[in-house]
């Protein structure tokens, strides 16, 4: 019998030895005060808050790309926003 060529291990058994391994683990004895809870929630919110700001200020543009007819109609539409923003004050 010759074992020049192996088989390939497959994803499945990978997945099974992987999370074997991961039950394995030891206890890290580690304390986590709330101060530290708060600290990953608060960069959770701040990771939203940075991609909310990003996406309302290219918003005109994000839409035109979407459009077919492009940037004639972002230029529309900044234009407009301008012109009623000036009339306002």
């Amino acid at each position: 019998m010759k074992f020049s060529q192996r088989e390939p291990v497959s994803r499945w058994m990978q997945g099974v030895v992987a999370l074997f391994l991961a039950m394995l683990a030891l206890p890290a004895w580690a304390y986590l005060d709330p101060g530290t809870g708060s600290m990953i929630i608060s960069a959770i919110v701040g990771l939203f808050a940075t991609i909310g700001l990003a996406v309302k200020t290219y918003w005109y543009k994000i839409k035109a790309f979407m459009r077919k007819d492009g940037a004639e109609s972002a230029v529309r539409d900044e234009a407009e926003i301008d012109s009623e923003s000036s009339a306002d004050h």
